[in-house]
């Protein structure tokens, strides 16, 4: 007589088979879907559960980053480095060139690429035809994703309506839009900062240095620790100090990672997983709250930027 066994899965395996069931419906009911990676740690988690979802056979979808062309050189290596290990394609779209077809304008030099986003990812769905974005944001990061629904609709214009959303009952999904329109996905919207590094440590994933903790030349401004200094993967130097102000070597690590100009570190002794897990644990500042100064800066809230096709 066969025994049957009860297997009790872990809270991770509940959110893991929730993401790839989520990863397996857009795949199924899109017809060019596309993962947004740019190589951070939700990404980083993405692409394993893409892997879980559909290897052997190859992705149903290519990889897409929208490069502000200030992002970390660590990251932009890792990126390029992790897609050629998973033979998956990587198309790659530059804020840069949008400023050059003049449908981005800086309001200064200085001006932080982030929230310019928008347009240029606009412009690859539209060069794509891609009717489906999977991204890696969670609602524990901010209010207004906090409110976005998995398959999140998107009108013709990129627009996103948080007062007219589809239901999702009973973990059905509905990804159905007309030709124009466009679907964001989000199969770790219900994970925690906590959930994506106890997965990253029990799948052993490889990350970008610097989400560990490193020296690095910074300044303190308006309660902020912002990196100086920066070098870019084309050579140049970007994050220049300000008149007086006082650069000192700090031991940091990030613990969210966008253009450089608008993201800063934390101070930290975190050099492995393990300990970043542990100081996630006791920590009473939000991923996001003093590490990301276009949040604190911007003239436009979270709400308003997703409305104008942000991520």
């Amino acid at each position: 007589m066969t025994t049957l066994t009860r297997q009790t899965l872990s809270h991770l395996d509940w959110l893991e088979a929730e993401a790839i069931h989520i990863l397996r419906e857009v795949a199924g009911q899109c017809e060019r879907p596309v993962l947004l990676f740019s190589g951070g740690k939700d990404s980083v988690c993405l692409l394993r559960l893409a892997e879980k979802a559909f290897r052997p056979g190859k992705f149903p979808f290519p990889l897409m980053h929208i490069d502000t062309g200030h992002n970390y050189k660590e990251v932009v290596e890792f990126r390029d480095k992790r897609a050629a290990e998973l033979g998956e394609r990587l198309i790659v779209r530059s804020v840069e060139d949008s400023i050059k077809r003049g449908t981005v304008v800086l309001k200064h030099e200085g001006e932080s690429r982030n929230k310019h986003q928008s347009v240029t990812l606009l412009e690859a769905i539209a060069e794509f035809e891609f009717d489906a974005c999977i991204g890696g944001a969670r609602r524990d990061e901010e209010k207004a994703r906090a409110k976005e629904r998995i398959m999140s609709f998107r009108d013709e214009f990129g627009q996103w309506d948080p007062k007219n959303q589809r239901p999702e009952l009973w973990n059905l999904y509905n990804a159905r839009s007309h030709k124009g329109e466009n679907i964001r996905a989000f199969p770790i919207s219900n994970w925690t900062e906590m959930d994506v590094w106890q997965y990253i440590e029990r799948e052993g994933l490889e990350l970008p240095s610097i989400y560990f903790a490193h020296q690095r030349d910074v300044v303190l401004r308006g309660g902020a620790i912002v990196p100086v200094n920066v070098p870019l993967a084309s050579g140049e130097v970007i994050n220049l100090p300000k008149p007086g102000e006082e650069i000192v070597d700090m031991q940091v690590r990030f613990r969210t990672v966008g253009d450089i100009t608008c993201t800063a570190p934390v101070v930290s002794d975190a050099d492995n997983v393990a300990k970043i897990v542990l100081e996630t644990a006791t920590t009473t500042i939000t991923e996001r709250g003093a590490t990301r100064l276009d949040d604190q800066t911007s003239d436009a809230s979270m709400e308003q930027r997703k409305k104008e096709g942000y991520f």
